[in-house]
């Protein structure tokens, strides 16, 4: 009895918090996108997102990190950061062809219902398209991957879909001091085509945290898989059936050469909140 009891307690923990589709995923995989399947033939792309920004320290540099590297990217923001002191990183975030989706610094959306969920999202929207002049992706990534069954109602009232990662793909590194060199090594070590990839420039709890490794890896990281025919590009325009469509792919991708098809793991997703 104690161990089916373990077992019904891990798996309901598991149904909300694991970092990678579980069973909220399992019957309704279109709900969410934890990998970009490419189409045959396709250049291998990979999709650098970051999270919890924008950082009034950090994000300039990393912005510069993109621009001097040629990369498009995802930043996933965080609304209670985006103040009067980073209203002109949200700006050049999109005056320089990024593309802007939503993140939140809390859990609390977890037990929120629907329909506080939807609202919350939609104020979100307005407040970045207040500043761009357009819409942001409709996309959400939780803290942490936390989700449930009412944050997928939620969501799809606000017709938004949830962003996770790639298996392995993310910055967290077991409480360790993270280094951009160090970090670019690894990721490029596993990366293969469709990968979402999680970094963090920012922190849910501190918006001024330090962050330096987010450019730093950026510019070891993506110079390594431009010369393995790696194109990069956003995760907006990439339907739910995970096929990318022309839009994006193919005017947003930045590419060189492909030189061989990238190796495709059979598993997707995991990652752990920083």
């Amino acid at each position: 009895m104690a161990i089916a009891v373990v077992v019904i307690v891990g798996v309901t923990v598991l149904l909300h918090t694991a970092p990678f589709p579980f069973l909220l995923e399992t019957f309704r995989p279109s709900r969410s996108l934890w990998r970009v399947a490419g189409k045959p033939g396709a250049r291998p792309t990979i999709y650098l997102t970051f999270d919890d920004g924008p950082n009034p320290d950090w994000t300039p540099a990393l912005l510069d990190a993109l621009a001097d590297t040629g990369t498009q990217a995802t930043f996933f923001l965080i609304d209670e950061h985006i103040t009067p002191e980073t209203v002109h990183i949200v700006q050049r975030i999109s005056n320089e062809g990024h593309r802007i989706a939503l993140h939140t610094g809390s859990r609390q959306m977890v037990i929120m219902s629907p329909d506080a969920i939807a609202s919350r999202l939609r104020d979100a929207a307005a407040h970045i398209a207040s500043i761009t002049g357009s819409e942001p992706c409709p996309l959400f990534r939780p803290h942490a991957g936390w989700r449930s069954e009412a944050m997928y109602d939620g969501l799809e009232k606000a017709g938004m879909t949830l962003v996770g990662w790639s298996w392995g793909m993310w910055d967290w590194d077991w409480w360790r001091e993270r280094h951009g060199q160090q970090m670019a090594q690894r990721l490029a070590k596993k990366a293969s085509a469709g990968d979402i990839i999680v970094i963090h420039d920012g922190h849910h709890k501190n918006p001024r945290a330090d962050r330096r490794y987010a450019g730093e890896t950026v510019r070891w990281l993506v110079p390594q898989l431009k010369s393995r025919g790696f194109a990069f590009s956003t995760l907006c325009g990439v339907p739910n059936d995970g096929a990318i469509r022309r839009d994006d792919s193919e005017s947003e991708a930045n590419t060189v050469g492909h030189h061989g098809k990238s190796p495709v793991r059979p598993t997707d997703t995991a990652y752990t909140s920083t």
